[in-house]
């Protein structure tokens, strides 16, 4: 690739755009040339914009340091200077939804990490091993919004990404009863343990609206483009309970499944280890090369050791074993701010790119 697409990211100083801010520094394909914020962070150096505010890991990249930070509510000005937008603001879901529609409608491609759009009929919501298929809503979704070469794509909640793959390679067996329990790390709120003391040494059993995403989103992702809308699968049925735990990331699931036609254990392990999806078979270059590991050990997977797995892009399972009310049960887990929050829209955007639906402008 001669030149890289220009890329902007709207809220590039919370947390998630942060980590794209990172997950992009040498990326092969694209280039941070444009960050936004709110107007209170307009006009400073991205640096001032996140000084004793970052929370990532390793430094600032030196290539987007001076950037200046300009107006996310100036959308034809940002939009201008960039081929596409990862977006990942902090505000009402009438107001992003408003802001991300704006946004398209200059032409610009947005990959949201925000779940204001991930129930609008002709907006895909992808996990792009899982449901590529569905970019093909893109098309309906320009004609509504009246533009040739911008729309919206949304990635799913993170901490579904722990599960669903495990299921999805199972589908061939029709589940048709799903328990799940996720523990979700203090990242998926946007928070460290500097900023939410009160969660050392502690469980909260309760996330606002998480169960109802963890539910529902599944079955959308399973359903169908019909007439230009997607149409949501109508099963398996699925209850959760999702709660908060002291880790920093990392979001794990145990799940209880039953099944229309029961596979063995062995049928279910040669699934997970042969699943492949379009990612790897295009080679993106975020794309896990193995993107479900089966862990025999009785122990794992474990948040802290299993979590960075193939680059944190994987997803880790383990202990499968028959149950005495469901069928199987067992453990997922997945990065919630790699593959399920930044990680997940880059894979997106390359999944994009390679189908031909982003270009430079």
């Amino acid at each position: 690739m001669s030149e890289k697409l220009k890329v902007g990211i709207v809220g590039g100083t919370g947390m998630v755009g942060q980590r794209f801010v990172q997950l992009l520094d040498e990326h092969p394909w694209f280039e941070v040339t444009s960050i936004a914020a709110s107007s209170s962070s307009a006009g400073k150096t991205y640096e001032e914009s996140v000084q004793n505010r970052w929370k990532m890991a390793g430094p600032i990249p030196e290539k987007v340091k001076n950037i200046i930070v300009q107006d996310a509510s100036k959308v034809e000005e940002v939009a201008a200077d960039v081929d596409f937008i990862f977006c990942a603001v902090d505000m009402k879901k009438n107001e992003i939804q408003a802001l991300e529609e704006a946004y398209a409608k200059t032409g610009t491609p947005v990959i949201s990490n925000n779940s204001a759009h991930r129930w609008t009929p002709d907006v895909p919501m992808v996990i792009p091993e899982i449901n590529p298929g569905h970019l093909e809503v893109i098309e309906a979704q320009r004609k509504r919004l009246g533009t040739e070469t911008g729309f919206i794509a949304v990635k799913p909640n993170c901490s579904i990404q722990s599960y669903v793959p495990a299921l999805h390679a199972l589908l061939d067996f029709k589940p048709t009863q799903v328990v799940a329990s996720t523990y979700q790390a203090i990242s998926g709120a946007g928070k460290n343990f500097t900023d939410w003391p009160d969660m050392l040494d502690n469980v909260i059993p309760y996330i606002g609206g998480e169960e109802e995403k963890s539910e529902q989103e599944p079955l959308r992702i399973w359903g169908n483009v019909v007439d230009g809308e997607i149409v949501k699968a109508s099963s398996p049925l699925i209850t959760t309970q999702c709660i908060r735990v002291p880790v920093t990331d990392g979001h794990l699931a145990t799940v209880f499944v039953s099944f229309e036609n029961k596979p063995s254990k062995e049928e279910i392990l040669a699934r997970w280890s042969q699943f492949q999806g379009r990612p790897q078979e295009l080679g993106l270059p975020s794309a896990p090369k193995q993107f479900i590991t089966y862990f025999e050990e009785e122990n794992r997977p474990q948040t802290k050791l299993d979590r960075d797995i193939e680059h944190g892009m994987g997803v880790s399972v383990g202990r499968l074993r028959e149950d005495s009310i469901y069928d199987f049960k067992f453990v997922g887990l997945s990065h919630n701010t790699l593959r399920g929050a930044a990680g997940g829209a880059v894979l997106i955007a390359e999944l994009l790119k390679a189908e031909g639906y982003i270009q430079a402008k």
